[in-house]
């Protein structure tokens, strides 16, 4: 199935190609493409592809990738696909961090496009829920395609020769500490958010304060602000006081397994709230440093003795809480998908093994070590049926659905009126 482009590249469109002189080259249903639209996006895809865009087959691939797209949304007005507020204002706020990653901060997004980042978000937000509607629709229509084993057989023996060598991947599992700060300097930081929360019933503005001292990477630049979210997503100690607070109301020091928190209810939306938080973090000392390593060793060691098995030690001392349920597996990796730091670990070991205990640095703020077992390692091979099964059926259901999908636009397109114009 074509991917849509994400929003991210469409608004950039919007932003960047002003000064082409514009024209209608398309129309349809009630939307229509512009030339500079068209510029925008051939030049793009041109850059990432390595291709030139002046070549006539790519620049009619990329118009009839967008005549698609529009085509989609209009599909999706006739099946009355509905997108939520909350949905898109979720979107609008993952595309603006987005945005921030690609230039380093807010201010600098807001330099580069000209506008405040709440005008970016007004531009953006029609462009987010044409996206989603189009998505639901491809959802609606295509996301239960299933194939029999016979499909997948026949798909092998059509294919195999094309199929091209399936990479080298690595099963692997870990068990992460997070380092515990000592009690010392947790009660300094929990005296520094507690200043904080003073300066704030003082009226400080608790973006300003979020901005500068907050230790949440992803929320940080955002004055704090974490969008829409429904219970289940962050610590139970957060939610607990986050969805009990009142619109405007800030809460008082908040401890959870990462800090201490203070946060303010923007918003509710039905089930979902939007708040802002300001994280204060303790910093580990080379002291919490030194009983996680010692800690993660005697579990390696205990292992090693067979005293009990590592899906044990991780389900019930591992920190990763992603992985701890699943005893502590990471999943299966190809080399181009693993951190170098993780590859270095990798290759050292035998299958079976486990690694000593190594740092995991997450983000500037943020680390803790882990131990790591190799489950399996599967060299650069051409595809067997039963050897390679889930990846094999895994490119015949694409293949189907591909189809599938090819014959349904082909409907579509004589269904929604539509034109080209030169």
């Amino acid at each position: 199935m074509k991917k849509i482009l994400s929003v991210f590249f469409l608004l950039l469109g919007t932003l960047n190609a002003q000064e082409v002189l514009d024209k209608v080259i398309a129309v349809i249903d009630n939307e229509i493409i512009l030339k500079s639209e068209l510029e925008y996006r051939v030049s793009l895809e041109a850059a990432q592809r390595n291709l030139d865009p002046s070549n006539k087959d790519f620049r009619k691939s990329v118009l009839d990738a967008m005549i698609d797209e529009k085509l989609l949304f209009a599909q999706a007005e006739i099946d009355s696909i509905e997108v939520q507020d909350s949905e898109i204002e979720q979107q609008m706020d993952y595309q603006i961090n987005l945005f921030i990653q690609q230039f380093g901060s807010r201010e600098r997004v807001e330099q580069v496009y000209g506008m405040s980042i709440d005008k970016i978000k007004r531009e953006l937000k029609d462009d987010v829920r044409k996206n989603l509607m189009a998505q639901k629709v491809q959802q609606k229509n295509f996301a239960e395609i299933e194939v029999s084993d016979r499909e997948v057989s026949e798909f092998f023996e059509t294919y195999k020769d094309s199929l091209g060598l399936i990479p080298e991947r690595f099963k692997v599992s870990h068990i992460f500490i997070n380092p515990i700060a000592s009690d010392r300097i947790k009660a300094e930081s929990k005296q520094f958010a507690k200043s904080l929360l003073d300066s704030l019933n003082s009226g400080a503005d608790f973006a300003e304060l979020a901005k500068k001292y907050s230790a949440d990477p992803g929320s940080a630049a955002e004055g704090g602000d974490l969008g829409y979210v429904k219970r289940g997503v962050f610590y139970p100690e957060f939610e607990s006081v986050a969805f009990s607070l009142k619109p405007g109301e800030t809460s008082g020091i908040v401890e959870s397994p990462v800090g201490f928190h203070i946060i303010r209810l923007i918003d509710r939306r039905g089930e979902s709230i939007r708040a802002r938080h300001i994280l204060i973090k303790p910093k580990n000392d080379d002291e919490a440093d030194l009983k996680s390593i010692e800690f993660l060793t005697e579990i390696r060691d205990s292992i090693q003795r067979g005293f009990n098995t590592f899906e044990y030690y991780a389900k019930n001392y591992s920190d990763d809480k992603q992985t701890s349920s699943f005893g502590g597996e990471l999943g299966t990796f190809e080399v181009s998908q693993l951190d170098k730091s993780l590859l270095d670990i990798i290759y050292k070991l035998e299958v079976g093994q486990i690694s000593p205990p190594k740092r995991l640095t997450i983000d500037k703020d943020n680390y803790g070590f882990h131990i790591v077992k190799l489950l399996s390692r599967k060299k650069e091979h051409r595809p067997a049926f039963d050897e390679d099964y889930d990846e094999i059926k895994q490119l015949a259901q694409y293949s189907k659905r591909q189809k599938l999908y090819s014959k349904w636009m082909d409907k579509v397109r004589k269904n929604i009126y539509w034109e080209v114009r030169n």
